[in-house]
């Protein structure tokens, strides 16, 4: 089973390509937290695990990040456009 992780940076508004965002800009969201993306992940229909004290390797703040579990039939960039939408979602 592969795990997929997920970077606050992946999904953040504030971040450039370059600095790690994956998602279009109008997908990203501000500020995403891992607790929204493991909730994210949960209501997309798959396990999240949450790593709190790790760091993006671009940033210097841990946010850390979340591993998401049996992800295997959907590409990575779908997976992120999801949690996007759904963390967009949960906001409003």
């Amino acid at each position: 089973m592969v795990e997929n992780v997920i970077w606050p940076a992946f999904l953040d508004a504030d971040c450039s390509r370059s600095e790690g965002r994956r998602v279009a800009e109008e997908l990203a969201v501000p500020e995403p937290t891992v607790d929204e993306i493991a909730k994210a992940v949960q209501q997309v229909g798959y396990d999240a695990v949450i790593e709190r004290d790790k760091t993006y390797p671009r940033e210097y703040d841990p946010r850390g990040r979340v591993l998401v579990k049996g992800a295997d039939d959907a590409t990575k960039t779908d997976l992120l456009g999801a949690v996007a939408a759904y963390i967009d979602a949960l906001r409003a």
